[in-house]
């Protein structure tokens, strides 16, 4: 039984809707201690240093994103409103600049449904449009082709996700709760931490952080102590009982690692609509079941035993099978007598999102290849993948 009270995950785009948060104080009111003098760069220490540098290198490669959409009841016509000047703000998020060719980076759950999307720099109060170029929904990516003037810009480098350390620094750079550019520090938590991602949920590796990320945080860039993105800040982990409200930060953030990004821009920047491939199959992994079980119906400790097969698809035309035995364990009834899967391109396979987590590295066009036990024989079948319908 799964618990009512487990933390859930949120996506970090923020509603432009404003809280009583105010500054009590008054023009007349004493603060409580004397105020000092600030700290000079010599009294920070290499490591505050470290961190100071970063922010004002990396700057001017953050975008603070708005999503734009006609008020219900309007019709938008670029047309005869080329500027879009009745659209209002409906959310918000951050983003960062990749190259020298106005090309942004963002969250697809920051744009996604925008009639139109704007930018903004860092000190600045100047929007700029952008057009939606390119989406991978499955991924929760989406690529921005900007306005923005060159000069007015810094790109920011692309690291190499895949060498990332646990404990080592990361910095989070954008825009939380709508607010002017922020900077917050933490460290790498964990690595090929697997959560539900994108628009459909499907279970991806992510970085997590302790690295305080917001609402308002979707998008933005996570960096190393060089500065270097290492991920795409995209959820948090949030106690669903918090008095505050959801979606607050509980220190355990997620960033889509960059490499997963970088693998996807080509495609991106050809105006695709990205997903991952599906195989169409449906089972249930064999270690749910109690060893007594297992062993009463004959089957392995491991691997999945496949339930359905959807008719059509990559699984089907292979020739995975589905048994015709069922049998009831508990409140599951199962489906026996057919294949179970026990690798993808040689890799175990103990639960579907072992499959998934090889999907979400391949593309239409691409094959995979998986390992079954049938009658207690192992089987290769080469799936051919294609996109989901409806995906161009």
């Amino acid at each position: 039984m799964i618990s009512d009270k487990r933390p859930l995950l949120y996506l970090l785009s923020f509603s432009l809707v404003l809280t009583g948060c105010r500054d009590e104080r008054t023009a007349n009111s004493t603060p409580s201690a004397q105020e000092t003098p600030g700290a000079t760069a010599t009294d920070l220490l290499a490591y505050e240093q470290n961190t100071v540098e970063v922010a004002e290198e990396q700057q001017d490669g953050v975008v603070f994103v708005t999503r734009l959409n006609q008020p219900q009841g309007t019709l938008y016509d670029p047309n005869s409103n080329p500027t879009g000047s009745e659209a209002q703000p409906s959310g918000s998020g951050s983003g960062f600049f990749i190259d020298g060719e106005g090309y942004a980076l963002t969250n697809y759950h920051v744009i996604e449904g925008a009639d139109q999307v704007s930018v903004r720099l860092h000190g600045s109060n100047r929007e700029f449009p952008a057009r939606v170029v390119g989406t991978a929904p499955d991924y929760d990516l989406a690529l921005l082709k900007t306005e923005v003037p060159d000069d007015l810009y810094d790109p920011m480098e692309l690291g190499d996700s895949d060498q990332v350390k646990v404990g080592q620094k990361a910095i989070a750079l954008g825009a939380p709760f709508g607010l002017e550019f922020t900077v917050t520090q933490g460290i790498i938590s964990a690595k090929n931490r697997v959560i539900p991602t994108g628009m459909q949920g499907i279970p991806q590796n992510s970085i997590q952080t302790d690295t305080a990320i917001n609402p308002g945080n979707s998008g933005g860039p996570l960096v190393t102590s060089n500065g270097r993105v290492i991920g795409v800040n995209t959820q948090i982990l949030s106690p669903g009982t918090a008095q505050s409200g959801v979606g607050q930060n509980a220190g355990v953030g997620f960033a889509i690692p960059i490499n997963v990004a970088k693998a996807l821009l080509t495609r991106l920047k050809a105006g695709e609509e990205i997903s991952v491939p599906r195989i169409g199959v449906g089972g249930i992994p064999i270690q749910a079941l109690d060893a007594a079980t297992r062993q009463q119906l004959g089957l392995p400790d491991s691997g999945v035993l496949v339930q359905e097969v959807a008719p059509g698809g990559p699984a089907a035309d292979a020739g995975l099978q589905v048994g015709n035995q069922r049998t009831q364990v508990g409140d599951t009834t199962l489906t026996l007598g057919g294949d179970i899967i026990t690798e993808v391109d040689d890799r175990p396979v103990t639960t579907l999102t072992d499959v998934q987590s090889v999907l979400v590295t391949k593309q239409p066009g691409e094959s995979v290849t998986l390992t079954v036990l049938r009658d207690g024989e192992p089987v290769e079948l080469q799936l051919a993948l294609t996109a989901p319908e409806g995906t161009r």
